[in-house]
């Protein structure tokens, strides 16, 4: 019984009936599947449709050539390479030389001993098995590339992404909302005399908390690219890509109904009896001078405004309002 793994698929072409149809039966012999074509194009048809391991291409046809066929091949393939042999009458240097520019890897002359032939199949089998190894290798390692950028990318307490993660999202959103020329929002909000609900309550209540307001604020999140952010300590980030200032007051709005509904007690707070969340919104449809950074420095003063303005609310620069006075409407 043949050894799947010592097996290859093979396009064979060549235009003579005779010299094809009796390589093709040496090659079955030899435990390999084959796939026959009289003609370039039919060979490149073949090629597309089966993707071979392996094309022992004659090198005169007629019409298009089996250089032509070659370049045709190579020129289909991304990211792969498929071993191609020349076969040929012909022997002289200049003849291999042409066939290794047209994108060959190898040349045997007619009539190719069965000997020979098999010797070639043997190496290949073995570059099969080395590309096997070499694409579960690379698999493996953009898997784990993949973790590694979740890990460095997202807080251990709350599981949102973190400062690193934020970083790059907003830059990227940036980029978006440049092409697209659509608003993009930028929220970052502190929890309420955190420290107070530390000393009074404890560091792993303290903790618990963090967590369930990492949640809370992920859930609202409801859009695809919607996303939170711990950017550290007791501070968050939302960013909101496609939102107008008018959107950004609405979903800030929703938070602080979200958070009053969740309730979690804050016996220490000097604004409520549960805690609470202060946010500065800003928003802009980013041109050139548009950077992450000053998208962070001009949500941070909005932030800080809302402390200014008694804490437990939203202030947005672009509306001169805030979630309170809104409300108040």
């Amino acid at each position: 019984m043949i050894d799947p793994s010592n097996s290859l698929s093979i396009l064979v072409v060549d235009d003579q009936p005779d010299v094809r149809v009796a390589m093709a039966a040496q090659l079955d012999a030899m435990g390999h599947r084959v796939f026959e074509a009289g003609d370039a194009h039919w060979g490149l048809e073949l090629f597309h449709r089966h993707k071979p391991d392996l094309v022992l291409l004659d090198v005169m046809m007629p019409g298009h050539d089996g250089y032509w066929l070659a370049r045709e091949i190579r020129a289909a393939e991304a990211g792969h390479w498929t071993p191609i042999i020349f076969l040929s009458a012909m022997d002289q240097a200049q003849d291999l030389s042409r066939g290794i520019e047209a994108g060959g890897d190898d040349y045997l002359v007619k009539p190719v001993s069965v000997v020979v032939l098999a010797a070639k199949l043997r190496a290949m089998i073995r570059l099969k098995g080395m590309q096997a190894r070499l694409m579960s290798m690379s698999s493996d390692l953009r898997e784990a590339n993949e973790r590694l950028q979740h890990l460095t990318e997202h807080d251990d307490l709350t599981g949102l992404v973190n400062r690193r993660g934020f970083d790059r999202l907003l830059h990227d959103e940036i980029g978006s909302a440049r092409r697209e020329q659509e608003p993009l929002t930028l929220v970052f909000c502190d929890l309420d005399h955190f420290k107070r609900y530390n000393d009074t309550l404890g560091h792993v209540e303290g903790d618990q908390c963090l967590r369930r307001v990492g949640k809370l604020l992920n859930d609202a999140c409801h859009r695809p690219r919607d996303r939170a952010a711990r950017y550290g300590g007791e501070e968050f980030a939302l960013i909101l890509p496609n939102t107008p200032k008018s959107g950004a007051m609405t979903f800030a709005r929703a938070l602080r109904r979200m958070l009053s509904t969740l309730a979690l007690p804050h016996p220490a707070s000097l604004v409520a009896p549960f805690v609470t969340l202060t946010g500065g919104i800003t928003t802009c449809v980013p041109d050139a001078t548009t950077t992450a950074e000053g998208m962070v420095t001009r949500a941070d003063e909005a932030l800080y405004a809302a402390k200014a303005r008694g804490r437990d609310r939203f202030f947005s620069f672009e509306m001169q309002l805030d979630t309170v006075e809104q409300r108040a409407l």
